[in-house]
Formats: C-alpha cells, structure tokens, sequence
C-alpha cells in the first residue's frame, strides 16, 4: 500500500536505479527499512510559504516565493502551490493529484497568467523541469514501493548521524520513462528513518543530482526539514543549484475541497 506524502518527502521514493542485465533480488531488510520510512508521520492539512532560490553556474540568483496548501484524502492526497511573487509571475501555480493507486496515473496541473489557462502535465512530460528548478514534476508525487526491489549497500556517518545507504531497482522499464532517473542511492537515518541526502541519475543528460534534506525542526509534534538543497553536477562542476526553504508551516488547518481544483488554481492568490 502506498502511503502518500507532500512535495519533498515524494522525492526519496521517486528515486531509482537500473543498470541492464543486472538483476538484484530484493532485501527484505532494505525494504523493511523503506516501509519505515514512508510511515514517518509528515502531518495533514498543511500550509507553507516557500522561497525557491535557483543559482546558475555563474552565481546568478533568482527566487520566487510560492504559497503551499496539501491535504490527504484517506490515501490520496491533493496539492497547490502559488507563486506570490516576483509580480510578472505572480498566481503562476501548480495543482497535483496524488492517488493511492498504482494504476491510475497522478493528475498534475500548470497554470501561467501568461496562457490565461491550464496545462495538463502528460505521462511522458512529467521529467521535465518544475517551475525552472532541479526538480522534476515527478518529483511532486510518491511512488509505489513495491515497483522497485531494494537492497543496502553499507552503514556510514553521514552529517554525524548513521545512515543507511540504499540503492533501490525499478522492476519494469516503464518507471524510468514515467519518472525520468535510472540511477539513486538514498542516505536513510537510523534513529528516526528520514531520508538525510539523495545522489541520483537522471536517465536523460550526462549529470547528477545530489539532494540534502538539512535543518530538521519539529512543528506540533511533527519533523519537517525545513532547508532542502538540489544541486547538478556534470563531473566536479556544479550545474545548477536549487534551495527551498520552508517557514510559517501549519498543520491541521480547515482546507476546503474547492481549494484544490482547477477553477481555484486559475484564480490565484
């Protein structure tokens, strides 16, 4: 069963790994381990704001600043992101449905003023870059542990925490097409099983893609990293860089349904 999560813990299941002719049984340990993970408590009815701060290889910033709303049905979950700010993009935004069942694909939205409309995300584009970040739009939904066989490759210290390291192995060729990477190792912490960094290999472009979950704070009994950093590294060069930093969280808040359709995305702030 598939146990849904919002925008950032989607990440640690997105990732995979595939290397052709190789096959590698699954652990039961590994995905013990895995199952833990997606059982972490990560909240319902949560509100955010968001800054997004993307560096080019020269050092060039740019930010945008999102308002963030998710909330859980049972075991589907439903997402909005808006942008507030800079002003030429503001009410730009971004709806996901996220469903529980494998077989049904999830439901992702983009809307820009500039179109004056909605954009379904299909299948096929969904490794394709969100909002101009280092993620993916198959980064915004979880994925179904039991598509992928999982095994442990050591234990390390990683930020002075111990960590499993996890290399996870899609089982069809279908995953790596939806989600767009052939390759991930996960860094798991031991004391709480959250994910801590994840170095992945997209299966299109000669680069990878490192990303650390970093200041860990708990809000109304809840852990939630606050500072998450993506960056693309071709060789030793740093490509891209991508920070999200998370502040005035809120659980449990009343979340209308009519808030997460695409009649309210298109209204905007």
């Amino acid at each position: 069963m598939k146990k849904k999560q919002f925008l950032l813990k989607s990440m640690v299941t997105v990732c995979l790994l595939l290397i052709p002719g190789v096959v590698i049984a699954d652990q039961p340990e590994a995905r013990r381990i895995m199952e833990k993970v997606e059982e972490v408590d990560d909240g319902d009815n949560r509100t955010a704001d968001m800054l997004m701060i993307l560096t080019d290889k020269k050092g060039a910033k740019r930010k945008k600043y999102f308002k963030t709303f998710s909330k859980e049905y049972g075991e589907d979950s439903k997402q909005l992101m808006i942008i507030d700010r800079p002003a030429n993009i503001r009410n730009s935004g971004f709806l996901t449905f996220d469903y529980d069942n494998s077989d049904k694909d999830d439901d992702q939205w983009l809307y820009l003023p500039s179109l004056g409309r909605s954009k379904r995300i299909a299948s096929g584009d969904k490794d394709g870059s969100f909002m101009g970040s280092d993620l993916n739009y198959s980064d915004m939904t979880s994925r179904d542990l039991d598509d992928y066989d999982y095994r442990i490759l050591k234990e390390m210290m990683l930020k002075n925490e111990k960590v499993w390291l996890i290399e996870s192995m899609p089982r069809s060729e279908e995953v790596i097409d939806r989600t767009g990477y052939k390759k991930s190792i996960l860094a798991v912490r031991q004391d709480i099983y959250m994910v801590s960094r994840i170095k992945a290999w997209p299966a299109k472009g000669s680069y990878v893609k490192i990303t650390d979950f970093n200041n860990l704070e708990t809000i109304n009994g809840i852990l939630v990293h606050t500072d998450v950093r993506v960056i693309k590294k071709s060789g030793k060069t740093i490509k891209h860089k991508t920070q999200l930093l998370l502040s005035d969280i809120q659980f449990n808040r009343n979340l209308a349904d009519d808030l997460f359709t695409l009649r309210r995305l298109e209204k905007g702030l």
